[in-house]
């Protein structure tokens, strides 16, 4: 039986691996080009030319979220640059890498360790340990948390609000605080808030930060914030739908780790789709460094290919996507030093500034797809709310 399979000269039209020898004047970027040749370093290439050549263009918009234990490790040195060179445009992260962001910007240091040390020995000493980064207990993590409750305690704390606001609330006093240490750009919120990058958290309660939000609850009723997640679900589908149907441009994501924020940023697409009833095909780009296997079922390593079945990246761009299986703080420096190197500032989008007209779009949308699509289920339900 005759399969219709390409000649063998399509498979055999790829760029020949022929090696030379690394010399003393490599770049990063002839390092990339010319040794990551397969397997994974192969995939981190892939993720390199994709940014270089498709990301970098005006009017796509790019989201990148950050699981894993980053900030501690200073990958904030990786994100940062990309940030303020316009290849970031919102973030979702999760809680816990926010609140280690605030350690460098507060000045107070963590060091490089060993994993193999006694946990115990180190507990008695007041050492608390992440893997191999190693930071005082009191002097660090209980300082953070007595400076993070004094600074919750202000005036535009104190409301119902998304963790968009929240982190523009909270990075504009990093920002404020990395100019008095003159430590020099060393937190990622900081640097969100001068390029006005909305910065999310899918699951705010999972966090040092969320707990002493909570904290701060149970000790007085004049403490009125409380984090809203349906905010956050609609401000960051408005980004998405904004960039795809009004603007008419297109979406990347880049998915450092997996995790709640890889669903949270993906979700968007099954939110325009799915619950606004609002025709969409799914992102357009999709890069993601993961440790995490697909044969588990977890989302973390759930595929693109996968992801095509929920709507949430775009069936004729999935050839395009690339994910790359390794360690994120291996490949994440290396593709930013890469991109630096290759492409062109972009004009920030400054989505933050933006927010509420992008809202007033969806809003718009929703009820005009809505009620072409499900006047009687619309109908229903408000006759419903009225009731109560």
């Amino acid at each position: 039986m005759k399969h219709n399979c390409p000649k063998k000269s399509q498979y055999l039209s790829g760029k020949r691996i022929l090696p030379q020898p690394i010399t003393g004047n490599y770049s990063v970027t002839d390092l990339i080009e010319k040794t990551f040749n397969a397997y994974n370093a192969g995939r981190i290439k892939d993720a390199c030319q994709l940014i270089t050549n498709e990301y970098s263009k005006k009017d796509v918009t790019v989201g990148m979220s950050l699981a894993g234990a980053l900030t501690p490790a200073g990958m904030a040195s990786s994100i940062v640059p990309l940030i303020e060179h316009g290849f970031v445009d919102w973030i979702v992260a999760t809680g816990a890498n926010m609140y280690h962001d605030m350690h460098h910007t507060f000045n107070l240091p963590l060091y490089e360790g060993s994993p193999n040390v006694d946990d115990c020995a180190l507990r008695q000493a007041g050492v608390t340990r992440i893997y191999d980064v190693l930071f005082d207990y009191e002097d660090v993590l209980m300082e953070t948390d007595r400076r993070l409750r004094i600074i919750l305690t202000r005036k535009e704390f104190q409301k119902e609000m998304g963790t968009q606001e929240f982190y523009h609330h909270l990075g504009k006093i990093m920002n404020e605080t990395e100019e008095e240490d003159k430590l020099g750009k060393v937190g990622i919120l900081a640097s969100a808030y001068r390029a006005g990058v909305p910065v999310f958290t899918s699951s705010p309660g999972d966090s040092t930060i969320g707990m002493n939000v909570a904290g701060l609850q149970v000790l007085s009723d004049k403490f009125k914030l409380r984090i809203n997640p349906s905010i956050d679900v609609n401000e960051s589908t408005a980004i998405v739908l904004n960039s795809k149907i009004y603007e008419k441009g297109k979406t990347g994501v880049i998915l450092v780790g997996g995790g709640s924020p890889k669903n949270f940023m993906l979700q968007t697409e099954p939110q325009i789709q799915e619950i606004l009833r609002i025709k969409e095909v799914g992102q357009d780009y999709f890069i993601q460094i993961t440790d995490a296997r697909a044969d588990t079922g977890g989302l973390s390593g759930a595929t693109p290919k996968e992801a095509v079945t929920w709507g949430k990246i775009d069936p004729k761009e999935v050839e395009k996507s690339v994910v790359v299986y390794t360690d994120s703080t291996i490949a994440l420096p290396l593709i930013t030093s890469y991109v630096m190197q290759n492409t062109s500032p972009k004009k920030l989008k400054r989505l933050y500034d933006r927010k509420d007209e992008l809202i007033e779009k969806l809003r718009n949308s929703y009820f005009e797809n809505f009620k072409k699509s499900a006047l009687k289920e619309m109908s229903r339900l408000v006759e419903l709310l009225n009731k109560n």
